[in-house]
Parts: structure tokens; C-alpha cells; sequence
């Protein structure tokens, strides 16, 4: 995960414009709100990236940790949202830290693929032990093993021709094939499961989980996950 980190905290052409980036971070930030059950809700957004829109999320919740790996995009976070009382920006080290039991919804969204399968273990094993018994783990944006790259490329044409950045969304395209994103997805590839290999490893770490109708994001070709510990439904 460290090479993905240090790409994330550079100057990065993953985004092909201004608006793709806002419009991605918005989107997430209302399907994050539509998993949280109640206003006193304590939330964990797990490896948030640069979260533009997470005071939409705080402002439906109690708290909103903001849990950051890379170093350079969590001292934007902290500077970003330090006026907000209700948002707190972690390193994940931190989150070992903190109280079990302590946090209502953790969202893991789009970071699985940037995972080896040991450090995903670790990942949820902090996780079971952070949530609430009654508490929820929505992991987002799983990559299938049987879909490739020319749907995620589809995906986003869809997204830029319905919100009217497509011209930028070719122009990017073009930019991320020759950029070190792409250098480091060929080299290092993606993490890829099938819908029993991912409710497998999350019952393997102590939850009971069944696939959401809808993905967060974007992009219908992914999936995301809701889990519990498996002892609530038991």
C-alpha cells in the first residue's frame, strides 16, 4: 500500500478536471450520508483521501473522524476542517488508539484494491474492534475480478457526458495512460474479489455481510458491502 500512498500524496492526474474531482467527492459524500442512521452517529471515514465534501457528512452526524494514511493529504485535511468541531482528521496508527466499541458507521470506500490482503485483514480486525455492537462497515467500490479496466473507463465517460465534462474526462484519459498511475497499476496491480471472496474475508474477521443493491460512487460495475458483527444477526 505505500507505493499507492506516496502517488496519492503527490501531485497526482487522477481527476481530469476541477469539477470530475468536486463532483466525485460529493457524490460519496451523499451516499455516506445515506448510510448513516441517526444524527448522533459517530463515523469513520477509513482512508478518506482528500474528502472535499465531508462537512455534508459531518453535518448529519455527531462526529466524523477522517482517518488519512498519506501524510502530505492529511495536513491538507487538518487545515481544511479545523473550524469544524465535529470533524477530527486521524493517521490510521491512530485509530489502534482509540476506544473499542466507540464509532456507530466506518465507510471503507475505494481502498481495497490499494490493499495486500494481509494489510485488509489488519484493516478490518481494527475496525470489528472500533464498532459498536450494533455498528455497520460499508466497504465501497470493490473491484470484480471479471471486469477490467475498459468498464471503468466507461463509467467515467458515462459520468463526464451526464454532468458535462467529457471533453476533460478524454483529455484525462489520455494524461493517466502515460501517467505513473498507470505505471503502478500495471507493476503492482489492483486488488480484485468476487462477491463470496469478499464476504469470506470480512466473516473470516468476525462479520455478517451481504452486498448492497447500489455501489458507492460512480460506477455500477463495482460493489459495496454492508457489514455487522456477526454476532448481532446470530
Amino acid at each position: 500500500m505505500d507505493e499507492w500512498i506516496d502517488y496519492y500524496d503527490s501531485t497526482h492526474t487522477i481527476y481530469a478536471s476541477k469539477l470530475h474531482r468536486d463532483l466525485h467527492f460529493q457524490l460519496i459524500a451523499r451516499d455516506i450520508i445515506g448510510y448513516i442512521a441517526s444524527p448522533d452517529s459517530v463515523v469513520l471515514d477509513y482512508a478518506c483521501g482528500e474528502a472535499l465534501s465531508a462537512a455534508k457528512v459531518a453535518d448529519a452526524c455527531a462526529k466524523l473522524y477522517l482517518a488519512e494514511p498519506a501524510p502530505g493529504v492529511r495536513g491538507r485535511l487538518i487545515a481544511r476542517f479545523a473550524p469544524n468541531t465535529k470533524i477530527r482528521v486521524r493517521s490510521l496508527e491512530d485509530l489502534t488508539r482509540m476506544a473499542e466499541g466507540s464509532v456507530d458507521l466506518v465507510v471503507m470506500n475505494s481502498v481495497t484494491q490499494y490493499m495486500t490482503p494481509q494489510e485488509l485483514d489488519s484493516a478490518f480486525a481494527i475496525i470489528h474492534r472500533l464498532l459498536k455492537p450494533n455498528g455497520r462497515l460499508v466497504v465501497g467500490d470493490v473491484l470484480r475480478p471479471e471486469v477490467g479496466m475498459f468498464r471503468d473507463v466507461l463509467a467515467l465517460l458515462k459520468f463526464a457526458r451526464s454532468h458535462g465534462f467529457l471533453k476533460d474526462a478524454l483529455y484525462g484519459l489520455a494524461s493517466t495512460a502515460l501517467s505513473d498511475y498507470r505505471q503502478l497499476r500495471t507493476r503492482i496491480g489492483l486488488q480484485r474479489y468476487s462477491e463470496n471472496a469478499m464476504i469470506e474475508k470480512l466473516a473470516q474477521a468476525g462479520f455478517s455481510t451481504s452486498r448492497a443493491h447500489q455501489n458507492i460512487g460512480h460506477n455500477p460495475w463495482r460493489m459495496t458491502f454492508v457489514a455487522r458483527h456477526a454476532l448481532q444477526l446470530s
